[in-house]
């Protein structure tokens, strides 16, 4: 019940564009005049352009957006495809770049491609197509930009000991980036032509708009990473060897030439249409998906800690991954789901109720009833917080002092409980409306993804389980019909049904923090027949803190201050998972991997199950 008290969650449903479409529709419309276009960027941007202090770039790679002011197509592109940027942030080339452990071979290779992909860049730029003078200024800075780059690799055998070779062969993924700017910028894509000639300042504009929509989230994306890797270096270990790679992305003068890539597209994008705007995301999000692949396509003969599972042999070793539901998974707290179908399918008033029916309270009375338990629960459960924490803070990790101070949270938690059963709230609830609530509840971006990779990867020996004080473990079944749990992995309460009626009561299988540890403990103890388990537990509040602790890999998902509290309290440390990822990477050598190890204090913060996904399973 803890969670329902938890602020509802907003979330925005992420689309996938599907690119293929012809760049140029037939349309009418009076171009704006280029002095128009000037005075709208200078209202709009004044604040930002060219001032790089304006973004503040995410810090620790913990997920977090950057900081912007304006809210312009690039910034609304970069917010809308975070899943994307995350996943090359996760990739195994980043990770070992950033770690500085990247083998010089594999470097080479890369700029080698990269360069490629440059002088396509350089030669679009240098169709200044575009009929405005401000973005035909921002082209040919951009195009300068660009060049810098490509010195930048020309001096990389005085930089890393190598030289380029004359003649590069293009990969697959680099020959794909290639085509598609190609074609976007000569208006087709996927064999559709465009018309012949630009006849008009107009489809000039437009293609220009298409084309920088197609580069800048190349821009964006080597900024970031730039800022991210930054962050990581540290100078007590040395000279990293791919320091000036980082300090080229990383720079004020690269950061200022990734807004003004923003700048000039929305410059470049005032006088389109929605449809044609469209194009734009469309165009941004193949690129963004373009550039993953070209990550993933770098060869790696070496050792890397992502994805998790890459190590992974099903003969010797079982994944046991343990998941909590409520807020974990899912955006609304099941009480709250249970409450609202309760209120919804109770009589208007205890008159009409007929003599074959269980006896219920009116909506009224009940929706009164679930505010005074949600009301009262709240302050009895920062007043057990407290009770908990009135000790002096420990210096080191105390897992079993926190174990026993976790013993009050669990009589609280039952003897809250206790009063929702004789409340008579639970009574008189349909087992199939709860069943079509479950169906459509909102789980987190990410999570069934997760799971439905997770349940049909045919090489992992995996045992997965959910974990939950949920009083009704039908409604997490339901949640989960069509990622392939099989009902064996649900552990969480029942209610008791009369003729798929519910009575009120529940049969209480997990009700505290250490109930929820000790089932833990049971399947762990009845998996993988005798196999080496690697246990994962993913979780968001304090009723998952000794789990978390317990697993091999605890990962926290979520804020929940509550959870941070207790847990300082007892010498936990709470450490983004990224950053930790490229600490363990700097321990790899060709003889030995890094280990994971439960009960080490350590727990590892995420802010979205894409960062789970790359962790664990991969791209």
């Amino acid at each position: 019940m803890q969670k329902l008290i938890s602020s509802l969650k907003t979330l925005s449903s992420r689309q996938s564009p599907n690119f293929s479409t012809n760049l140029f529709s037939t349309s009418s419309r009076s171009v704006p005049s280029p002095a128009f276009v000037h005075r709208l960027r200078s209202c709009k941007f004044a604040s930002t352009t060219g001032d790089f202090k304006a973004i503040t770039m995410a810090s620790s790679a913990t997920g977090k957006l950057p900081a912007v002011i304006e809210d312009g197509l690039g910034k609304k592109y970069w917010r809308k495809f975070k899943t994307e940027w995350t996943e090359a942030l996760y990739t195994p080339f980043v990770i070992a770049l950033a770690a500085g452990n990247l083998k010089l071979d594999t470097f080479r290779d890369y700029i080698a491609q990269d360069v490629v992909q440059k002088l396509c860049i350089r030669y679009e730029m240098a169709e200044e197509c575009a009929d405005d003078d401000d973005a035909k200024l921002g082209i040919a800075e951009l195009r300068k930009n660009v060049l810098k780059e490509l010195k930048m690799h020309d001096s990389s055998g005085d930089v890393w000991g190598f030289s380029l070779p004359k003649d590069i062969t293009p990969n697959a993924a680099t020959v794909k980036y290639t085509d598609f700017l190609l074609a976007t910028a000569s208006g087709k894509v996927d064999g559709i032509k465009a018309p012949g000639k630009l006849a008009t300042p107009f489809e000039k504009t437009k293609l220009a708009a298409y084309t920088i929509g197609a580069m800048t989230p190349c821009m964006r994306l080597y900024a970031f990473l730039g800022k991210e890797l930054q962050t990581l270096v540290d100078p007590n270990e040395g000279v990293h060897p791919y320091q000036k790679w980082i300090d080229n992305y990383s720079s004020d003068a690269f950061q200022a030439a990734a807004l003004q890539t923003e700048d000039l597209l929305e410059t470049l994008s005032v006088s389109l249409t929605g449809e044609e705007l469209d194009i734009i995301e469309k165009l941004y999000f193949h690129a963004m998906k373009l550039e993953i692949e070209f990550f993933l396509a770098q060869p790696l003969a070496q050792q890397i800690v992502v994805p998790l599972s890459k190590e992974h042999n099903p003969t010797e070793k079982c994944l046991v991954l343990f998941s909590d539901f409520d807020l974990t998974c899912t955006v609304v707290d099941s009480s709250a789901i249970l409450a609202e179908i309760a209120i919804i399918t109770a009589p208007k008033s205890d008159q009409n109720q007929t003599e074959t029916q269980l006896a219920r309270m009116s909506s009224v009375d009940l929706r009164n009833t679930w505010g005074e338990l949600s009301k009262d629960y709240t302050e009895e459960y920062e007043q057990c917080i407290d009770s908990i924490l009135h000790s002096d803070k420990e210096d080191k990790f105390n897992y079993l002092g926190l174990r026993a101070a976790l013993e009050n949270l669990s009589d609280f938690e039952k003897k809250a409980n206790l009063r929702v059963i004789e409340s008579g709230v639970l009574k008189g609830i349909n087992a199939d409306d709860i069943k079509r609530a479950g169906g459509r509840l909102i789980l987190q971006d990410g999570c069934t993804n997760f799971f439905q990779h997770a349940v049909r990867n045919e090489k992992l020996n995996k045992n997965i389980n959910i974990l939950s004080y949920c009083w009704c473990a039908d409604l997490i079944r339901s949640a989960f019909s069509s990622v392939g749990l099989e009902d064996g992995t649900i552990h969480a309460n029942e209610l008791v049904y009369e003729d798929s009626v519910s009575t009120g009561e529940i049969v209480k299988k997990i009700e505290s923090p250490v109930d929820k540890v000790q089932v833990f403990t049971k399947i762990l103890q009845n998996s993988c027949n005798d196999k080496k388990t690697v246990t994962i537990y993913i979780g968001d509040s304090v009723g998952d803190l000794l789990c978390l602790l317990e697993a091999d890999v605890g990962i926290v998902i979520g804020s929940s201050a509550s959870l941070r509290r207790v847990g300082n309290h007892f010498g936990v440390s709470f450490v983004p998972l990224f950053p930790s990822l490229v600490a363990k990477q700097k321990q790899v050598t060709d003889e030995s991997m890094p280990g994971w190890k439960g009960l080490s204090g350590v727990l590892y913060t995420v802010s979205s199950w894409t960062e789970i996904h790359s962790f664990i399973l991969g791209l």
